[in-house]
């Protein structure tokens, strides 16, 4: 069988991970990386035969079958596009760009070329989140009353924790929300079958200055540096968000969205009230689901394929008792969008493709509008 030739442009922490991941796919060779800092030391460490400085150089010199965007944000629109032109499916991390009008651009330019297209909201692939979807297709939840939940991180708790995504030039306007936020907000729509049509949001930033490394930092590295190695920059971006959302079925949502929540590492939790049961799911302990209901005794369902539906079955490749995370959910996923190129298939999926990352975009600004303004603002 001939393999899909993929190349993976960023290799810091998300990168890595995308190129463990797919070496987990039997149809897909990860043939070369690129990336500005270290290229071939990283692609020497990751085992990659082929390392370019740029993502530009690497789209013009390698025929590549598909590419993975794990670049800064404020390059997604470029690259893509260049990527479109050379008749490379592109696999994006989110959020997808850094402003409305080039997301359009990159959908338009993805339908337009014929390509698979797909953003990263891997969070949907997990089993026992996506067996909450599965339970609500089937009835099981009734109808949306509520959702509540939050995501948590501390990697920059402290004044000295720096990262590009501080930078509101290369990240774009929000930082929370759209990195970690805009996860729950896709899981959320994805899993109760909604959409928001008004926000109302709060945004706080604890640190105005915060101590920039002067040499490269690559994320979660925790590079310990001395004083005089750092320069005092100013931050635009929110640490934290806390968001409203009325739904197109009348039903209600809100969300807290934090970095700086010191003990929590990587915590997405989605609490799902229901007309007939609730249901609760924490990343933080993914292979467990909480059911809950007025007049029975609640339920805690473990990842075992054998008790959840057939359809998510497929989600999960090892026995009940084998856990299952952060990394199998992108294999899941980027199982599912190779499956598509493989077979030609642009039509109906389960995947988050750009139309999915442009409406993300869109509720970004909307919220960042809501923050600014202190007033419900319509979608």
């Amino acid at each position: 069988m001939e393999k899909i030739k993929v190349g993976v442009a960023g290799v810091g922490f998300i990168g890595a991970v995308h190129i463990e991941q797919l070496r987990r796919l039997p149809m897909v060779e990860v043939v070369a990386v690129a990336d500005p800092f270290d290229a071939t030391e990283k692609a020497r460490r990751l085992g990659v035969q082929k390392a370019y400085d740029s993502t530009f150089e690497m789209l013009e010199k390698e025929p590549l079958d598909a590419i993975h965007l794990c670049t800064p944000n404020n390059l997604h629109f470029d690259e893509a596009l260049l990527a479109f032109t050379k008749g490379v499916h592109v696999i994006c991390e989110k959020p997808l760009t850094t402003s409305l009008e080039n997301a359009k651009r990159m959908s338009d330019a993805a339908k337009k070329a014929g390509l698979i297209h797909a953003v990263n909201f891997n969070y949907r692939f997990y089993p026992l989140a996506y067996e909450m979807r599965q339970r609500r297709l089937s009835g099981e939840l009734g109808e949306v009353y509520s959702v509540h939940g939050s995501y948590l991180q501390d990697w920059l708790f402290l004044k000295t924790d720096y990262s590009w995504r501080l930078e509101s030039d290369i990240s774009g306007r929000s930082r929370a929300f759209a990195d970690i936020g805009s996860h729950w907000a896709d899981l959320v729509s994805f899993v109760t079958g909604l959409k928001p049509v008004e926000v109302m949001a709060d945004f706080a930033t604890f640190h105005k200055t915060r101590s920039k490394p002067l040499k490269p930092v690559d994320t979660y590295s925790n590079m310990m540096l001395t004083p005089e190695d750092y320069e005092e920059i100013p931050i635009d971006t929110e640490d934290y968000a806390a968001v409203l959302f009325r739904l197109e079925n009348g039903g209600r949502a809100s969300c807290v969205i934090s970095q700086m929540f010191a003990g929590k590492k990587n915590e997405m939790r989605v609490l799902i009230a229901g007309s007939k049961r609730s249901m609760i799911w924490d990343s933080a302990d993914s292979n467990e689901l909480w059911v809950g209901r007025r007049d029975a005794p609640n339920e805690v369902y473990e990842k075992d394929p054998s008790i959840l539906a057939v359809p998510t079955r497929r989600l999960s490749s090892y026995p009940g008792g084998h856990v299952e995370g952060f990394a199998d959910s992108m294999k899941q996923h980027f199982a599912l969008i190779y499956e598509a190129i493989a077979s030609g298939t642009t039509g109906e999926h389960e995947y988050a493709d750009f139309d999915d990352g442009l409406m993300e975009v869109s509720l970004c600004d909307k919220i960042i509008e809501s923050a600014k303004t202190r007033s419900w603002i319509a979608l």
